[in-house]
């Protein structure tokens, strides 16, 4: 037994880095670099246009990533961009298990953002015509006031985070300014990593992560042609070297990150727009952290299938399972973060899933977005996650009974 699952282990730590964890790296990197100095304009164009708020907000929302999603939140506080706009916006993210959608099945994941946006947009109006957030207005009149007895103690935070060598860009913001209400709440209560940890992700791990998944793409093509890369290249088992390493230090990387379930934070995806060696470093923590979560949701898949006794057995209990697995992943939507919702869309690219559970995990969940929202009014954000569960069940039921019914 011992020895099957650490089989187990093995297969699925070399499959999952190079079958996924090295694409979903080229196309998170290639995002980055197009969103490097892009989003913070798109933000702006999104503050300068009250009409066309939830068609700009489920644009942000929709770019793969939290990034996009994650600069709306804190513009609801300053009373910038409507309720309706924060909704249409957490509808439309996949946060990053787009990723995982995109490098699997790239049709699939076209499809799912067209459907999105379309809810998004037309949800986001009704919640605006609704007035859903007319009695928030005065505890956010409230959190402002306390924040404003806040900026002493900000001050001396900040010299000592500079001194320290965090918080480095500091000085540039989206959707906010330095020393505002928003940059307190938002980048001077996290906890800072130690010296060793931010020398280690910001000087070598991330320079030896895109050497192993550079090598590793390699690889990935090839397998996508049939080639067997453990036995018919020059190096013996270079596949299993280049996976097996790929996925253990995507793990080690994630541990001293401290990211199990969240993985961006505003602050990060502020320094990814103003810095390309920030982009080139988080994009490698953030290929990491959603490798890692790919390679346990092979692990569960594997497990499942060696204890049920096949992949037969394991499709024909998902199929019975029915319009509960809809329901399921609008449920697991509901939690914030995007490790569950990695778990999810893998299980789907094993074939476990339906497509209307796909949807409705799509349209439900609302990935790192809704961190900074907690931070802001944690009412408001749970109202938010409710609002949005309601069309992801709706849709996903409607399109299982339309074509699994």
């Amino acid at each position: 037994m011992i020895k099957v699952i650490f089989e187990i282990l093995i297969v699925c730590a070399e499959n999952a880095f190079l079958q996924v964890g090295v694409f979903v790296g080229a196309v998170l990197l290639l995002f980055g670099l197009i969103n490097y100095k892009r989003q913070g304009k798109f933000v702006q164009s999104l503050e300068n246009s009250k009409r066309w708020q939830p068609v700009f907000g489920s644009l942000l929302g929709l770019s793969p990533g939290c990034g996009g999603a994650i600069f709306v939140m804190p513009l609801y506080l300053k009373g910038t961009v409507t309720f309706g706009t924060v909704v249409a916006t957490l509808i439309a993210t996949m946060g990053d298990s787009a990723f995982v959608l995109i490098s699997t099945f790239p049709k699939k994941y076209l499809l799912v953002s067209l459907i999105s946006i379309i809810v998004a947009i037309i949800t986001g109006y009704v919640v605006d015509k609704l007035n859903i957030d007319k009695k928030f207005t005065h505890r956010k009149k409230v959190l402002l006031n306390k924040l404003e007895k806040k900026k002493i103690q900000h001050e001396t935070l900040e010299k000592g985070l500079i001194t320290k060598g965090y918080h480095q860009n500091c000085m540039y913001h989206i959707g906010h300014k330095e020393g505002d209400n928003i940059d307190i709440l938002l980048h001077h209560h996290q906890k800072q990593e130690s010296k060793w940890a931010h020398t280690f992700t910001h000087k070598y791990a991330y320079k030896v992560f895109w050497v192993l998944a550079s090598i590793g793409l390699i690889l990935g093509m090839l397998l996508l042609f049939q080639i067997n890369v453990n036995t018919s290249l020059k190096i013996p088992h270079l596949g299993f070297i280049i996976g097996i390493a790929g996925t253990l230090f995507s793990a080690v990387y994630m541990i001293i990150n401290k990211k199990l379930v969240k993985n961006d934070t505003h602050e990060e995806e502020e320094s990814k727009i103003f810095s390309l060696k920030e982009t080139l470093i988080h994009s490698a923590e953030d290929t990491a952290f959603v490798n890692t979560w790919v390679f346990v949701a092979y692990i569960i898949y594997e497990i499942a299938v060696y204890t049920v006794g096949g992949e037969p057995v394991v499709r024909e209990w998902m199929t019975s399972a029915g319009v509960i697995s809809v329901i399921i992943g609008a449920a697991i939507g509901l939690i914030p973060g995007c490790g569950p919702q990695i778990i999810f869309v893998s299980l789907y690219s094993q074939g476990m899933l339906p497509f209307a559970a796909l949807l409705a995990n799509a349209l439900s969940q609302d990935g790192d977005a809704l961190f900074p929202l907690l931070a802001i009014d944690k009412k408001s954000s749970l109202i938010a996650t409710i609002i949005t569960t309601i069309p992801a069940l709706l849709v996903g039921l409607a399109v299982y009974y339309l074509f699994n019914g």
